[in-house]
């Protein structure tokens, strides 16, 4: 046997009935499954997260999706300007939840925001105090519905959450 004969056999080999239908059969599924890879490839974000958010974060210098955390904000903000201290109360509360979305985002361990603060450091978060502070704001909003807060004290507890979102650069 000579290795044009070997050639002949593994390029074109006898066509036997057994043989055709498996042919058939395998290269069905290759295009089956070409396919079907295909369009698994185009409905995720896959290619968008490889490609897209990385182009983003190279160009501007920061996490991708740190561009939602500004809307929440400029939100939040908004409910403070109705002036009203049910809205205040409820934009303390959504800075509170943002802070700690934003924590958890950027992986700092802890299940809760409070644990996560009592693991940060003073180098980490420079107004750390001040936000523990201001959390005692929200944990008098949450244990005591009568709790009467001000327009203005919102205002600075808000001030201290922008300070630490800023630092944390998500905004």
């Amino acid at each position: 046997m000579t290795l044009n004969d070997i050639l002949n056999f593994l390029l074109f080999p006898p066509q036997t009935p057994g043989l055709l239908i498996l042919k058939y059969t395998l290269i069905f599924f290759t295009f089956f499954f070409s396919i079907l890879l295909l369009w698994i490839s185009i409905k995720s974000t896959f290619w968008k997260r490889i490609f897209l958010w990385d182009l983003m974060e190279v160009f501007t210098s920061r996490a991708y999706k740190f561009g939602e955390y500004s809307r929440k904000w400029r939100k939040i903000i908004a409910r403070l300007e109705k002036k009203s201290e049910s809205e205040a109360k409820l934009a303390i509360l959504e800075a509170d939840t943002l802070l700690d979305e934003v924590l958890k985002k950027s992986g700092y361990p802890g299940e809760t925001l409070g644990e996560k603060l009592e693991k940060i450091t003073e180098g980490t978060l420079p107004n750390l105090e001040d936000l523990k502070k201001v959390r005692q704001v929200r944990e008098n909003i949450i244990s005591d519905p009568a709790y009467k807060l001000e327009i203005n004290k919102a205002k600075e507890a808000l001030k201290v959450y922008e300070k630490s979102l800023t630092f944390l650069e998500a905004l």
